[in-house]
């Protein structure tokens, strides 16, 4: 494992000295848990703030993080120009020829250039194709363009749906939102309204009343119901006096316009705007999600960052809370999206994620080249801030207010202003307020090749080709029972001719299935034998607790066994669904004779009883090391997703424990070691002086033998005697420093084999948490006294059931 490889920590780069110009062996790992108080990212042009926040995503994407990245300029498609094999030809297809020809070279030899430059560049950080190559099996990087089938389309009619009843709960939030996507809606369409003006209001209302009911409002719908509200009253206001039936059609006709204008279609088609799909891949690998957004107009790309970041808080909302993180945010180029006066519609959803991201472990980056476009207040909250190079003084000003309010304290600005004067490219300052003091760091080389912003015919070369929706689908390979799994009722065939309602005699109920088509049409009903029952399970072991309601329709003949339910398939209805008359026009086919004799349905209840405390299991994933069970309905890819955030808080808690059972060890041995090479200096200044005294000494007594009166005199034998001894000291003082020194590299080797233990207990650690999760399956069936039958009676099923 390399130095840099550990757990929980993003390699950005090394310690640069600013005095000397250079970097230092120090390396700058940033630990993960510290983005969920979200960073904020700020350097002029040419500062290199692209590629350091390119190695923040990978460096995610390693550590299995998935990430959503927003890309308003077309940098950040780089991330998925990723070589293992270094080789020339695979950089030969992205070069700039423009550029190759200024250097005076063909693109191939241009494209080899790069490629040695490229492995360079790694092997001088510490890095080669084989990280590439881990970056790649790591995470899905995919590139997604609204509104364009260059790269992956995306549907933006999932944003417009009601969200989870969990959130729905929030009126707060549910406010926001609706204001926030009649922002969006009414800006795309071309209308300047204020919040508070009546179109706003209308529309935000709309919203906001659909989606408390539960509804989902489309752009068709929402053109509808401007012009006719489904209430009268706007406040205390009536709807007329508030918005004239008049002006609400012109408001209508503006909206009905994005509908019928050319290539608007490619809004609606593509894959769902769905977080839990956007993060992780059907299979539960994490995914690095680049939304390409240079192609569109400036209200466009305003339209779609509302509706997805809306779709995002709606996604936190119903996550369980956590300590570690769990996916990134990520803008690049925050200008006009997030100003410190105005609100234009992403701005609310953006703040939203940024007081309420860490308690659900989502880090939000944003990134900048003018401190401007930045509302310090919003980012109050924010814990890292990475400062490059700026343009002006008054940019480093504006920095160093915001540093000032975000650190709450303590903060030392004029040391912070001699930092920020000294920045070169790829040099950045990193404040953190869970580090003890700033460091400042040049970035390390990225896995990505940065070629620049990537044109559409690059994204869509970067793109997989579309599969069919049977083959993309995810597969649930979690089935609640063997009969939950059976295929859906199978449109009834006529067993007879079609007819008027066939006579039933009292004390048979009947139950009418709806029907697909509404109330209007003709409908054939087919009878067949409807049972409905409630089974529950539990068991306090597994903390599983659930109540079942189904219903399940069995077909009825005039054979020898008239009914079996081992036959029956179960319908996809509540019971509250069902109706006492049918819809439509109707028609019947003939029923059989055994249908029409209530004596046989006490029968068929004890039976039905019977085959369904059999027939209904709950089949569960356990994950036995995380002593997790997945929850009624969630399928494999979501309780493997669960166990990766399991994993990850509990990899976080054995590095703390494991950082804390040494902590004492490399206190002790540090202060030992200072405390040894502190003596080694005292031995060292002692023996100096005394080598000085007995040169000294040494000198005086040849000095007065030389000029002495006599040739030896009691003097000169006492000055001897006495340089004899201080050469007898000197001798013991190097003694001591030599015995000193010995003391400082045995301290040293033991804090060595600590430092080497330590990372031994890291990469256990790391093993045993990015191991793939081992599920076990268990199916639990319910016990006596779980299984109620709530009716079995005469139903009919319509010709539209499928």
């Amino acid at each position: 494992m390399q130095d840099f490889e550990k757990l929980g920590l993003f390699y950005l780069g090394r310690q640069f000295d600013p005095d000397k110009g250079k970097t230092v062996d120090s390396l700058v790992l940033y630990e993960s848990r510290d983005l969920v108080t979200h960073a904020v990212c700020v350097g002029m042009t040419g500062s290199g703030k692209t590629g350091l926040c390119i190695g923040l995503i990978e460096e995610a994407a390693i550590d299995g993080i998935p990430v959503i990245a927003i890309d308003p300029k077309g940098d950040l498609a780089n991330i998925a120009l990723t070589f293992p094999r270094l080789a020339p030809e695979d950089f030969r297809p992205w070069i700039d020829e423009d550029e190759a020809r200024r250097a005076g070279q063909t693109p191939d030899a241009f494209a080899a250039a790069e490629a040695r430059r490229w492995r360079d560049g790694l092997a001088e950080w510490g890095e080669d194709g084989a990280r590439i190559g881990r970056l790649r099996k790591a995470a899905d990087i995919r590139i997604y363009t609204p509104g364009s089938r260059a790269g992956v389309p995306v549907s933006i009619l999932t944003s417009f749906a009601a969200p989870a009843a969990s959130a729905r709960g929030d009126s707060e939030f549910l406010s926001e939102r609706a204001g926030s996507t009649a922002s969006s809606v009414l800006a795309l369409a071309g209308v300047d309204a204020e919040p508070r003006s009546r179109e706003h209001t209308l529309i935000s209302t709309l919203f906001s009343q659909a989606w408390r009911d539960g509804r989902d409002l489309d752009l068709a719908a929402l053109i509808q119901q401007v012009q006719k509200p489904p209430f009268q009253k706007v406040g205390v206001v009536d709807l007329e006096s508030f918005f004239p039936s008049k002006e609400r059609f012109d408001l209508a006709m503006k909206v009905n316009g994005l509908l019928a204008a050319p290539g608007f279609e490619q809004w609606l088609e593509g894959e769902p705007l769905d977080p839990a799909t956007l993060f992780y891949t059907p299979e539960g690998k994490p995914r690095v999600a680049v939304f390409s957004i240079a192609h569109l107009g400036d209200a466009e790309r305003m339209f779609f960052v509302a509706l997805l970041l809306n779709q995002i808080v709606s996604w936190m909302r119903a996550q369980s809370g956590t300590s570690s993180l769990r996916s990134i945010v990520y803008m690049d180029e925050i200008m006009g999206y997030f100003p410190p006066v105005a609100n234009p519609p992403a701005k609310a959803p953006l703040l939203t994620l940024l007081k309420q991201g860490r308690a659900f472990g989502i880090g939000v980056v944003l990134a900048t080249q003018n401190p401007v476009d930045l509302d310090y207040k919003g980012l109050a909250n924010t814990g890292t801030w990475f400062l490059g190079r700026l343009q002006t003084e008054r940019d480093k000003a504006r920095v160093l207010d915001g540093l000032e309010g975000a650190a709450g304290g303590g903060f030392d600005r004029a040391s912070t202003d001699r930092l920020l004067s000294a920045l070169g490219k790829r040099v950045f300052l990193l404040h953190n307020v869970h580090a003890d003091k700033p460091a400042v760091f040049q970035t390390r080389w990225t896995l990505s090749y940065l070629r620049g912003p990537l044109s559409r015919d690059q994204i869509r070369a970067l793109t997989p080709a579309p599969v069919s929706k049977s083959a993309a689908a995810p597969v649930d390979r979690q089935a609640s029972s063997p009969s939950a799994a059976a295929p859906s009722v199978a449109a009834p065939t006529s067993t007879g001719a079609a007819s008027d309602a066939p006579v039933v005699p009292p004390g048979i109920e009947q139950f009418f299935v709806p029907s697909r088509g509404g109330s209007g049409g003709a409908v054939t009903y087919k009878a067949t034998v409807l049972g409905a029952g409630r089974v529950s399970f539990a068991d306090s072991k597994l903390g599983i607790e659930e109540v079942r309601d189904v219903i399940y329709a069995a077909e009825v003949t005039d054979r020898a066994v008239a009914l079996d339910w081992a036959s029956a398939s179960r319908l996809d209805v509540e019971t509250s669904d069902l109706k006492r008359s049918p819809d439509g026009t109707p028609r019947f086919t003939s029923v059989p004779s055994p249908a029409l004799q209530p004596r046989n349905y006490s029968g068929w209840e004890k039976a039905f009883n019977k085959w369904l405390a059999q027939a209904e299991k709950a089949e569960v994933m356990r994950h036995r090391d995380l002593n997790l069970t997945s929850k009624p309905g969630e399928s494999e890819r979501d309780f493997r997703i669960r166990i990766k955030d399991a994993q990850r808080e509990a990899r976080d808690a054995a590095v703390d424990a494991m950082r804390k059972k040494y902590a004492s060890r490399q206190a002790t041995l540090t202060e030992r070691l200072r405390r040894a090479e502190s003596a080694v200096g005292r031995e060292q200044e002692q023996a100096s002086q005394q080598k000085l005294q007995t040169a000294l000494s040494v000198g005086a007594t040849l000095l007065g033998a030389l000029m002495g009166r006599k040739a030896i005199s009691a003097g000169t034998i006492g000055r001897a005697t006495t340089a004899a001894r201080g050469v007898g000291r000197t001798m013991k003082e190097s003694g001591d420093i030599k015995r000193a020194e010995e003391g400082v590299d045995a301290i040293r080797a033991e804090l060595t084999s600590l430092e080497s233990e330590i990372q031994t207990e890291t990469q256990r650690i790391s093993a045993e948490f990015d191991a793939d999760a081992a599920l076990e399956r268990v199916s639990l069936a319910p016990k006596r006294g779980q299984v109620t039958v709530q009716f079995v009676a005469l139903g009919w099923l319509p010709d539209d059931t499928a």
